[in-house]
């Protein structure tokens, strides 16, 4: 079968010839006789100008990930403009598609089925994020049709019918450095986004709460250079603080905020206001990354490395890799910032594609932290106990003595109660007999339960030794608070985790426990924080342990006031341990990178994960003509009876790679494959 277009439309390189016939297509979905062709009697006519639409349809099959061709009737012909949504026969069903253009003629001979209807002349798809989204389709061996599912929100008919809001007048925003004085290319950076270029850098943000409003002096920047600016965060509460920022800056209606939790109605409202142009800044978490932002001239992304950020859904694009493709097709600048900083954005710097933009040693020494390991030899002399103690006589005392100033943050990076449970006699991990998930207990007087399937075990015994009783081998930050209140009476004792998340406290002594990415910031700054259990964090099987946790602890020790204390639960001579000692995320970065160059692990090689039943993962590998030098490792066995193999290519294999990985997973949905095996493209974890 032949495609459908001739090869040029809107999108370079999206049609392409089928190398053999495919008995799945619809007739719809086949182009047909010329557009040109006179109507029959009783027919519907074609439209007289540019008659025939090609149509992106929402129809996920990796052998059909291509635009269709149908003609346009002359009744609908003026609500068919391109990125429109429209419904179509395809393969004797309705479907939802998106017109992507209109042409004057197929270039395949047979017969065109007419459009059913056009279910909105709301423009909705943008041209450019058509051709992102093909281009990120392709980056991660995907779908287009999946990409827009992410990339464009539900229909609402009653917001689109609304009029538009008045324009407001607004005053020019303040054009001085603000917060970016305090870097030395801080200045330059906003000067190059006010005169329209494209400034590309990697920010080490100094420890504090200003970067909200570096980032609002940034889009204020990009926007008095006339163009446009999106800010992509973790969640909503950095959402609420940037918002914050930007009202601040720019004033009222001038920009809009996405979030999941705003409702539908209220989403696509604001939504569409970015796609009509009405405002050209919007700030939100990862969906925004596919933003219609009306000429585009700054993207920046805040903590990066947050696994937050991942995107669940096929084809699992991640925004720091989707933002910097759209920079560099839009020619637009580039901002990706946090306390620490990622490898993946390491390399960024090296390749030469942004500039590392950091404030000088001077100013760093001057507001970070002082940070104290509770794992260093002199402490563990004195105080033989903090070996296994959680809380150790270093860290009591720096609480103590803090508390006199204001609060305290106890970071633990497991929440609940105790998530974990052995034997008493053995250690044996205790586990439930019924599914064999892992025991845990939800409070000080709960049965121990399972974390999977809920049952009671109060009659838990080990199979290995037949003792009865359990011990606590994970501590949650529910129990931990409760041993805080013990060890500090007449403190009060906050907790912030994911049943209930603070944004804030005040700058009166209290003890605040929380998990990772929970830290409530506090007025005026903590007084000091106690980083608890690091060497449970460092000792995660994970390639990305040292770098994560890096990560936690220095966002945790940002919210510190200059020259507070901070204690780390670790050994002090770990390098992670030694980069936040010194305040210097670069450093480790890049000693990570070279280590990871020399091992062939991500980002200095691109890898792919494909997870499925052992036959189907076979079959698949089988089917891939993978690209010169790649090297295939497993697969093994992981969960659900499923098999994991991971294809290894150097960084410039990388295209080669998720086109025969896409190549082979369409042969798999041409042939109707019961099962799908699921490829992601650099995933997260490895290991």
């Amino acid at each position: 079968m032949t495609s459908d277009g001739g090869g040029t439309g809107l999108i370079p390189g999206l049609h392409e010839v089928a190398a053999r016939p495919d008995p799945t297509l619809p007739s719809g979905g086949k182009a047909a006789a010329p557009a040109t062709r006179k109507a029959r009697k009783g027919e519907r006519s074609p439209a007289a100008e540019l008659p025939v639409a090609r149509v992106a349809v929402d129809v996920p099959l990796p052998h059909l990930d291509r635009p269709f061709d149908y003609l346009v009737p002359d009744k609908l012909d003026a609500q068919t403009v391109p990125g429109c949504r429209v419904r179509v026969r395809f393969a004797g069903r309705l479907v939802d598609g998106y017109v992507l253009e209109r042409v004057a003629e197929s270039g395949h001979d047979g017969r065109l089925l007419y459009l059913e209807r056009v279910t909105s002349a709301e423009p909705v798809l943008a041209t450019e994020i058509a051709a992102l989204a093909r281009a990120v389709a392709d980056r991660y061996a995907g779908t287009m049709a999946d990409v827009l599912r992410l990339a464009i929100p539900p229909r609402h008919a009653r917001v689109e019918a609304e009029p538009p809001p008045e324009p407001r007048e607004h005053e020019d925003p303040v054009t001085g450095p603000g917060p970016w004085a305090k870097y030395p290319a801080g200045p330059s950076f906003l000067t190059a986004l006010r005169e329209g270029r494209a400034p590309r850098a990697v920010w080490s943000a100094l420890p504090g709460g200003d970067w909200p409003d570096a980032v609002a002096r940034a889009v204020a920047a990009a926007l008095a250079g006339g163009r446009g600016a999106l800010v992509v965060v973790a969640d909503g509460r950095d959402v609420a603080r940037v918002d914050a920022a930007l009202t601040a800056e720019l004033g009222d209606g001038r920009h809009v905020a996405l979030t999941a939790d705003l409702g539908p109605t209220v989403r696509y409202r604001r939504w569409l206001a970015v796609r009509r142009g009405n405002v050209r800044a919007v700030v939100g978490t990862r969906a925004t990354m596919f933003a219609p932002v009306e000429d585009l001239g700054l993207v920046v992304l805040w903590d990066d490395g947050d696994d937050v950020h991942a995107e669940p859904h096929a084809p699992y694009p991640h925004p720091r890799e989707v933002l910097a493709l759209r920079a560099h097709r839009t020619g637009a600048g580039a901002l990706f910032g946090g306390f620490t900083r990622t490898t993946d954005a390491t390399r960024l710097v090296e390749t030469g594609w942004a500039h590392a933009l950091a404030a000088d040693r001077a100013q760093v020494r001057a507001v970070m932290p002082r940070v104290r390991p509770a794992g260093e030899d002199g402490e563990l002399a004195r105080d033989a106990a903090a070996r296994t103690a959680r809380l150790g006589e270093l860290a009591f005392r720096t609480a103590r003595a803090a508390l006199a100033d204001g609060p305290v943050l106890v970071q633990v990076p497991r929440r609940g109660y105790v998530p974990g449970l052995a034997c008493g006699r053995c250690r044996e991990a205790a586990r439930c007999t019924a599914c064999q998930g892992p025991l845990a207990l939800a409070s000080s007087h709960a049965a121990p339960s399972c974390r999977w399937c809920g049952r009671i075990a109060g009659d838990w015994h080990c199979p290995e030794c037949g003792h009865f009783q359990v011990r606590a081998v994970a501590v949650g930050a529910r129990r931990t608070a409760e041993e805080m209140g013990r060890a500090f009476p007449g403190v009060p004792v906050r907790t912030s985790g994911r049943d209930q998340i603070l944004t804030d406290v005040g700058a009166e002594p209290a003890l605040v426990v929380a998990t990772p990415g929970a830290e409530p910031v506090a007025a005026g700054g903590y007084a000091a924080a106690l980083l608890l259990d690091g060497r449970v964090l460092l000792a995660r099987p994970d390639l990305r342990a040292g770098e994560e946790a890096l990560r936690r602890w220095m966002n945790a020790a940002a919210l510190v006031r200059p020259g507070g204390a901070v204690v780390v639960a670790a050994d002090g001579a770990l390098r992670p341990v030694q980069a936040l000692v010194r305040w210097d995320p670069a450093t480790y970065a890049e000693l990570e990178l070279a280590e990871r160059r020399e091992a062939g692990f991500p980002p200095a090689a691109r890898m792919a994960s494909l997870t499925a039943s052992p036959a189907a993962l076979r079959e698949l590998l089988a089917d891939a003509r993978l690209p010169d030098g790649a090297e295939v490792l497993g697969p093994v066995p992981v969960e659900d009876g499923k098999e994991r193999a991971l294809v290894r290519v150097p960084p410039g294999a990388a295209s080669a790679l998720a086109r025969a990985l896409h190549a082979a997973a369409a042969v798999r949905s041409a042939r109707r494959a019961d099962e799908v095996v699921r490829i992601r493209i650099d995933p997260l974890e490895l290991i």
